[in-house]
Order: C-alpha cells, then structure tokens, then sequence
C-alpha cells in the first residue's frame, strides 16, 4: 500500500523503450530500488518516533520530493535558497534550507517565500546572520524561523563553544520577525568511521552533544521545537536514535550510490546508476567508456567505511571500477575484462558520489527491469541564483 502511495504519480504506462535503446551517457534510477530505500527510511523513522525530513539536495528532484513526502516526510531540507525556489514552486511548501543565509539578496528571496505561504526557515551560527535577518524580515513584514546550527565533529560550520550558543540565544530574544525554530546537526564524519562499531560512537556523541544544546536552550527559556540530525550512514545502518532528536534529516539514502553501498556492505541498494558506452579499446587492457569527469564527477572515497576503489563501480561487474578520468572520457584498466566487452557495449556505472553527479543531468531515467518507465526532470539543478 505505501508503494502504491508513492509511485502513483509514475503510473504513466511507460516510454515503451529498454534502458540499453537511451542515448549515452544517461542517469538511470530503478524504481524498485528507489522504492525499497523511501520505504526503508520511513519506517526507521518511524520505528524510532521522530520526523523524517529528507535532504532533497541528493536528487534536486520535485518529483522524487513530493513521493518522499506521500511516504511520511514532514517536509523536506535543501542547500540553498535557489532548490528552495525550485521546490516551492513545484508545490513543496515545507522547506529547511540546511545552511547559513548571508547576503540581503538572498534574505530577501527568502522573505518572499515566506509571503507566498511557504513554511521556510534556515540554519545561522552566528550573530551578524539573525541580525541581518530581522532587517530585511522587518521591512518585508514576515516572520521566519532559523535553527542554531551545532558542530559535532565534521569540522564544518555550526556552534562550537557555549558562551557563544547562549549569545546567539540572547539575539534571537531582542527579534520580532526572526523566530527561534531550534537546532540541527550533522555527523558527516560518519563517512569516515573505521568500522560500524566507530561509527555507532560518532553517531552516539553527535546526538548527545546536539541533545546538550537543545537543554541548554530550554534553560535559558527557549524551547526547541525542532532538534534535527542526519548523516545517510548512520541511519541506513541502524543506529539507536536518542530521545531528544526530533527530526531524522538524511539525502544520499534515495538513491545511494558505491561509497553508501559499501557503508552498509551491499550495492543491492543503490538505485543510480549512469548508462555509458565503450568506445573504445585501445590496448589488451584499456577500456574507453563515454562518460567522464562531466558525468561522474572526479570525487574519490579513499577511507572509512565509506571507501570506494575508483571513481565509480560497474554494475554489472562489481569488481570492476573506472580507474580515471578525463572530461568525456572514463578509463578502465582491467585485462580479464577487456577481453568480455565490445566497442558499443553499455554499461551501468555506480558513482562514487550521487549527489553531485545528478547536478550534472537535465533528466533521469527510470527504469524498471530493463524498461524505461518515465522522466524525472532533475528541475532543481544547478541552482545557484
């Protein structure tokens, strides 16, 4: 019955075409694999009694959006203020922009959304960001919500010290139009953990510093209504979610891709992959796909339980890998294969990372079996406006 729900946008009778007829290079998706992962993430949200607010920055796919909000999702989260435009307009009208908002170009777009009925907020770390705000929110007459963001070990952006965590509080008390909403985190160096074992304790020390936070802000009279966390890694390996998270905010989980597959021990779940075609065999163990650095992308996973050979993983030969690329073309060096493909044979590819590969595509393919079902407009790429 949940399938049901989710694809029934999908039910369109088909493009009567195989996968192998597209042109090359095309990014395919497998229905049935994508269907197993939106499924899968629900229900371990709703296992552990928390919202699920999918990281729509994965796919920049409406589409793909709107089937995880059918499944459950409370709403969705995005990278910047362009794919929350993209999505807004695509119907989607509960968006966290899981960033740091500066510049008054951007606020303003962000206080028009706002206008429109959308139910919009944003991530700050700092004074100046929610000082800013409540100048440009004054002047639009809307009120919008920001949650603190907190570091827990990525060394990224997000709060690091108390005292400046309890400014940021103090701030957001003096503001009319700028809203404490509570507070988010990300353990991205999960990717990195040796084992499951290191991983379970990244996952467990980010959820109770995050948690910290949260109490802190109750003492200081500011409740958290939401106290978001998310890394795909941890939660597609099951890992116990403390009371005090709200909100589970995963991406690459969707679709996942060869380093995720590898995090959790199988690529059965990966559900991208990029059609490609051999062009070419110049030696007894050079292979030539016609698909590069453009298709792919030149991003590695050379550690952690996230590690993955390569810059991507031959579906139909798992212990073959791309070894190089260059813009157009993919380079594989394997003699034993060679010898059981031909010029014009097509490949699928497992990327090594999938978020920015399907940056690099106007549209989607999905697939199921060996047939093409439908597009999927990929609308929110490359949205840096």
């Amino acid at each position: 019955m949940m399938a049901n729900k989710i694809f029934v946008s999908f039910h369109l009778g088909g493009l009567n075409m195989l996968y192998r007829d597209l042109d090359t290079p095309a990014l395919l998706i497998d229905r049935e694999r994508l269907e197993k992962n939106l499924v899968y993430m629900q229900s371990y949200a709703d296992k552990n009694k928390v919202n699920l607010r999918p990281h729509t920055k994965t796919h920049k796919m409406p589409e793909i959006a709107k089937m995880q909000l059918k499944a459950g999702a409370c709403g969705i989260a995005v990278a910047k203020v362009g794919e929350a435009e993209c999505m807004a307009q695509h119907g989607i009208k509960d968006i966290f922009i899981a960033n740091e908002i500066v510049g008054k170009p951007k606020l303003d777009r962000i206080a028009q959304l706002a206008r429109s009925g959308v139910k919009i907020s944003f991530g700050v770390d700092s004074v100046c960001h929610i000082t800013a705000a409540e100048e440009v929110f004054s002047a639009y007459n809307v009120s919008v919500p920001v949650l603190i963001e907190i570091e827990v070990g990525e060394n990224r952006s997000g709060i690091i010290e108390d005292k400046d965590f309890i400014n940021l509080l103090e701030e957001l008390k003096k503001c009319e139009f700028v809203k404490f909403g509570g507070i988010f985190s990300h353990d991205g160096n999960s990717y990195g953990a040796e084992n499951i074992h290191q991983l379970k304790e990244i996952a467990q020390y980010a959820q109770k510093r995050t948690i910290y936070f949260a109490n802190m802000a109750k003492e200081h009279g500011m409740i958290c209504e939401i106290v978001s966390y998310g890394a795909t890694p941890t939660f597609m390996n099951g890992v116990e979610i403390l009371d005090g998270i709200t909100e589970l905010r995963p991406g690459t989980y969707s679709l996942m891709d060869a380093s995720q597959g590898n995090a959790v021990g199988t690529l059965d779940k990966c559900a991208a992959t990029v059609l490609a075609t051999v062009i070419s065999k110049p030696t007894s163990e050079r292979i030539i796909v016609d698909v590069g650095a453009k298709g792919l992308t030149m991003q590695r996973r050379t550690v952690g339980i996230c590690a993955t050979p390569g810059l991507g993983t031959i579906y139909e030969y798992p212990e073959v890998h791309i070894d190089k690329v260059f813009d157009e073309h993919g380079i594989i060096n394997n003699q034993g294969f060679h010898d059981q493909i031909e010029i014009g044979d097509k490949l699928r590819i497992i990327p090594v990372h999938i978020c920015p590969v399907c940056n690099l595509y106007e549209k989607a393919y999905l697939i199921s079996g060996d047939k093409v079902v439908n597009e999927i407009e990929i609308a929110c790429r490359g949205k840096i406006v």
